[in-house]
């Protein structure tokens, strides 16, 4: 399953920055493996940003939401530039400024992490052979039910992506380490942030596995496929053919126990990452979430879950015993609208995640919500200054133990 394997050790601030930034030319020497690793993350983060530039075109047609009207969650309004608490519950407005945390930045004297890099195709997925949708095709509705995609242009096609592992600095080889695992990788910006989490001794020492989407997106892709079926499969593709390889491709050892897991992502990624939680608690307790989408976008159709990840918020969260997980959400007031031909009122993402804190909070869940003002989709400024509290949040309360 492994085809290529580089690994990035500390080279200096220039390595990390040239890491951290998309730029067109090497600006330090670097040997070959490192030089093709290099160009696969440049690729991923042209992938997502593609998938982004899109998401924002559509969002430039969407309202303006007023978080303080009626129908939303009640919430605490910050004052501009503020975040909450790391420790705090509930329901929070930020913006409409958002200033970058000082933990998204390099600083001299923390020590950066290496970074593994490998890739994996699905010839040898038992779970996932492949599929593509046909470029600048969707699909129709079903005549004879309003919230059934029929995608005609959906067929068979194999998958190349790489995986980027995170290994902190102050990882110890001998222990079992806590992980977080990222969609739609990679995440440099991620491992900055842990670079000076970990240091701060605000988060663990937790490994990074941030794993490429496998291409395309929505109804009838690889990517839609994965991330917004409502089932335990992404989960357990990563369980047996994912972190198997970065335990052997890494030289590490990864936590058995769920408390010391956690699941993130943005947009799709958001809703692959708490269906993971959601269909295997066992397996996983921590959720991080940028712009959800807990919408109907599941394909193929399924009849136990005929509203795909907007079931979560109106039928499977409240129908449920609460299961032992924390979560960190947050939505754009100019967030994603009806972006595509489905108008069977589940295409809202802005009402998708205020309904998922409305049915979070009526369980007793552990969460945070922000509503970000002066925010679209999966919004980069939102993250560049939340993303160090969530991730604090997220891992509140994680005590190691043993496996």
């Amino acid at each position: 399953m492994l085809t290529n394997c580089a690994r990035f050790s500390k080279r200096g601030e220039a390595t990390r920055a040239a890491l951290l930034y998309t730029i067109p030319a090497v600006t330090i020497p670097l040997r070959k493996g490192h030089r093709m690793a290099r160009k696969r993350m440049r690729m991923g983060w042209m992938g997502l940003a593609g998938l982004l530039l899109a998401a924002g075109a559509a969002a430039q047609s969407a309202p303006v939401r007023n978080p303080l009207g009626p129908g939303f969650v009640q919430a605490t309004e910050l004052p501009n530039g503020q975040v909450p608490p790391a420790d705090a519950n509930g329901n929070f407005i930020i913006g409409p400024t958002h200033p970058e945390a000082q933990e998204m930045s390099i600083h001299p004297g923390v020590p950066q992490g290496r970074i593994f890099v490998f890739t994996i195709t699905s010839a040898q997925s038992k779970y996932y052979p492949g599929i593509a949708r046909e470029p600048h095709t969707f699909g129709m509705h079903d005549p004879k039910n309003p919230r059934r995609l029929i995608v005609t242009t959906s067929h068979p096609a194999p998958w190349t992506r790489t995986v980027t592992v995170y290994v902190p600095r102050e990882y110890m080889p001998v222990t079992p380490a806590p992980f977080l695992v990222e969609q739609d990788g990679p995440d440099p910006s991620l491992f900055t942030a842990l670079d000076n989490l970990i240091f701060e001794k605000k988060v663990p020492a937790l490994i990074a596995i941030s794993i490429e989407n496998g291409g395309g997106d929505a109804q009838g892709s690889e990517r839609g496929l994965e991330y917004d079926t409502m089932s335990g499969k992404y989960a357990e593709w990563v369980e047996h053919e994912v972190l198997p390889l970065v335990e052997s491709k890494c030289h590490v050892r990864l936590t058995r126990n769920p408390d010391g897991r956690a699941a993130m992502g943005g947009s799709s990624g958001a809703a692959a990452a708490f269906i993971m939680a959601w269909y295997h608690p066992e397996l996983y307790h921590r959720v991080l979430s940028y712009s959800g989408t807990y919408v109907n976008q599941q394909w193929p159709w399924n009849p136990k879950t005929p509203d795909g990840a907007w079931d979560l918020a109106h039928k499977l969260i409240p129908a449920s015993p609460r299961k032992p997980l924390r979560i960190w959400m947050e939505v754009g007031d100019r967030d994603l609208y009806n972006p595509n031909d489905m108008r069977d009122g589940m295409h809202d993402w802005v009402v998708a995640n205020e309904d998922m804190a409305k049915a979070l909070a009526a369980k007793g869940y552990p969460y945070q919500f922000i509503f970000a003002r002066n925010a679209g989709h999966v919004d980069h400024a939102v993250k560049m200054q939340t993303l160090p509290e969530a991730l604090e949040y997220v891992w509140e309360g994680y005590r190691a133990t043993k496996n």
